[in-house]
């Protein structure tokens, strides 16, 4: 039998192990320690005393094959073809040779994508589709993100925060993006109900499926001669029901908007885990520079930056200062979406039941 990394599949990606630079395959699991020779560049040291150079820049999420060939080029030239992507959407070049970094990095910067993102500094923005490419998006994602960064730029290309900082947005309440768990989290957010076409429902849709598909029971058998009829009160405007049923869309031009969520973080360095929690309820969509959501982001990180001590997560930092300290020191307006509630905030300002009833 073939081994498992010489099999010919179309079931699956191919194994990871043939994509791997030979000095990290030699050393797998063996590494004694990683140093910052500048922001955007590491040196890897294996307990054997061979050593790799990672080099990271900032990339599109949505890149054209003209960018791919690019990186591809600069990887043959410089790093014998190795590369990655990080979970981020940075682009990172391997090589074992370290007079190959600075002739890399001029390339790179000089071709417009930023060297950074490293330790304590804003790494790229993960997130999702927006109106490219996704039915129920209540905002943009790839044109947000550019305006986003184009503000913080010298934080991704200086090491100069408490700690590192994670942004990530997601174009809707479904959360294809990790705004669930991230520093900063930009949040597309639909607040009217879809609009049903009463004519069109029985033509294109499966009624059952479509009743089914609401996850509160918003939506029920029709009355008074309409096919479906929509609770509002009920509605978490999710969209579940226009992806099984094209008659009932649910984007607004007018009333979509963005809530900013902070608070965030997946590792379990120095505190647990956290969940992210609403800093602002809604900002209007402003394409395409999107200043109310550019501003209120910056606005975050900087008092952030200023006032978080060293190695403090965003959330850490939120704890001990307690929230109504944070609402002070960042001018952001206290209102009653920030009272847990389901529909609007998720596990917000408290939980207690003396709040809730």
């Amino acid at each position: 039998m073939a081994e498992a990394s010489k099999r010919i599949t179309d079931i699956g990606p191919p194994n990871y192990e043939q994509f791997l630079h030979p000095v990290i395959k030699k050393n797998y699991g063996q590494w004694k320690f990683h140093d910052t020779l500048q922001p955007g560049v590491l040196c890897h040291t294996s307990e054997s005393g061979d050593k790799i150079y990672s080099v990271r820049a900032g990339s599109p999420r949505l890149l054209s094959i003209q960018t791919i060939r690019f990186f591809a080029d600069l990887a043959d030239k410089y790093c014998d073809g190795y590369l990655r992507f990080t979970s981020r959407n940075n682009v990172e070049f391997l090589t074992d040779k370290e007079g190959n970094i600075a002739p890399l990095k001029d390339e790179l910067q000089k071709a417009g994508y930023p060297v950074g993102g490293t330790n304590n500094s804003i790494s790229n923005i993960v997130h999702t589709q927006g109106w490219v490419h996704c039915h129920s998006a209540a905002t943009d994602a790839s044109g947000i993100v550019k305006c986003v960064m184009d503000a913080l730029y010298d934080r991704f290309t200086k090491q100069d925060l408490p700690a590192k900082l994670r942004i990530a947005l997601a174009c809707c309440l479904n959360m294809c993006g990790a705004v669930h768990c991230s520093d900063i989290a930009i949040l597309g957010v639909h607040t009217k109900p879809p609009k049903t076409n009463q004519e069109l429902v029985p033509k294109v849709c499966e009624v059952p499926t479509l009743i089914s598909s609401c996850p509160t029971g918003a939506i029920r058998p029709g009355s008074e001669g309409r096919v479906v009829d929509v609770v509002e009160e009920q509605c978490m405007f999710c969209g579940n029901c226009y992806t099984v049923c094209p008659a009932m869309p649910l984007s607004d031009p007018d009333n979509d908007g963005l809530s900013i969520w902070v608070g965030g973080k997946v590792s379990n360095a120095r505190s647990a885990p956290k969940f992210s929690k609403l800093a602002i309820p809604f900002i209007p969509n402003e394409p395409p520079r999107w200043p109310g959501v550019v501003e209120a982001v910056v606005n975050i990180v900087n008092v952030y930056a200023k006032n978080a001590q060293k190695f403090e997560r965003m959330g850490e930092w939120i704890d001990r200062i307690g929230w109504p300290k944070f609402f002070e020191l960042t001018g952001i307006e206290f209102t009653r979406y920030h009272v847990d509630d389901f529909k609007f905030a998720g596990t917000t300002y408290a939980r207690s039941t003396h709040l809730r009833f």
